[in-house]
């Protein structure tokens, strides 16, 4: 039973460590924002010719 406890905290833990490290810059800088995951922001994606679901519709 405490075997679960620990692997159930630890994994609550690992997760909002990286909840915030993925979140530093919109947390911490001013004016800050999340990065787009939208496929016309990356330009590695735009060389290659794939559009966002957003440009189709």
């Amino acid at each position: 039973m405490t075997k679960i406890l620990i692997l159930a905290g630890l994994s609550i833990l690992l997760v909002g460590i990286a909840v915030v490290l993925l979140g530093v810059k919109a947390l911490f800088v001013k004016g800050g924002r999340f990065p787009s995951g939208h496929a016309h922001d990356i330009p590695a994606l735009r060389k290659k010719g794939i559009g966002c679901h957003h440009d189709e519709d």
